[in-house]
């Protein structure tokens, strides 16, 4: 439950303010022993942990999955397995699972969305790390404009989509090969473009290297990279911009709880 979330039901009369002081006195962490869940994380930053399920023991997985989900009512993990995805159902049956991006998440029903981040790719390989951005972003509470498959090659397929790229508050481009997309795209938008290179691409692309160096030295202005294949990472920051970006909306919302 969030701080804001007791303190209404504190004003509406539905919990006592012995009950929310109890709430309050504990620590910002509960420790497992093999983890330390940061339940405080979404109080000072605006965004709750999210579970790296990648290498983690499907016991502790599991544990520390149903625990964040306790906390929250939600709670989203990346770089999950199918094998770890039927770890987590049998303790947590509403969980879902993605095989294209592997996020495992079970998330708040009717969510509200605001804003509009467009995440591209360059070519359809790009999706998985795509989608790991683009469904990190809709779970933090953005709109998502997916075009997908417009790399340099054929830049007339970029250019029919312009329209919806340049509305958004914030672009991400994913690439590999040569990572040109990121480059076109800063010359084209007025918005900040998040590049994220991935590891497609032959033997001299050295694993997504070429894309990252190619988006590190790009001339165009308004372009910030992150590491190779991290979708997730690009989601998050895409979220933050593009809440500056909609402040107005968040704005009437809370007047709107404030009443």
């Amino acid at each position: 439950m969030e701080a804001r979330e007791v303190l209404e039901q504190v004003k509406a009369g539905k919990i006592s303010i012995e009950d929310a002081e109890k709430y309050f006195k504990k620590q910002p962490f509960e420790d497992l022993g093999y983890a330390k869940l940061d339940t405080h994380r979404e109080i000072r930053s605006g965004f709750p942990e999210v579970i790296y399920c990648s290498g983690k023991p499907d016991e502790y997985l599991a544990n520390i999955y149903v625990r964040l989900f306790e906390q929250n009512g939600e709670a989203f993990g990346t770089r999950a397995s199918a094998h770890q995805y039927e770890v987590v159902k049998e303790v947590l049956p509403e969980v879902t699972y993605d095989t294209v991006s592997h996020i495992l998440k079970a998330e708040k029903p009717d969510k509200k969305r605001y804003g509009k981040i467009a995440v591209c790719t360059a070519g359809t390989a790009d999706i998985p790390v795509a989608e790991e951005a683009a469904q990190t972003a809709e779970y933090f509470g953005a709109n998502v404009e997916r075009v997908y498959d417009v790399g340099v090659s054929g830049l007339h397929r970029l250019i029919s989509r312009l329209d919806v790229i340049q509305e958004a508050n914030c672009v991400v481009a994913v690439a590999g090969m040569e990572g040109a997309l990121a480059s076109v795209l800063g010359g084209l938008v007025s918005r900040p473009v998040i590049a994220v290179p991935t590891s497609v691409g032959y033997g001299a692309s050295m694993h997504g290297l070429s894309a990252l160096l190619t988006m590190i030295n790009s001339c165009a202005n308004g372009i910030a990279v992150v590491n190779i294949d991290n979708g997730y990472g690009a989601g998050y920051i895409a979220t933050q911009i593009n809440r500056l970006g909609c402040g107005e909306h968040r704005k009437e919302e809370k007047q709107e709880r404030d009443q």
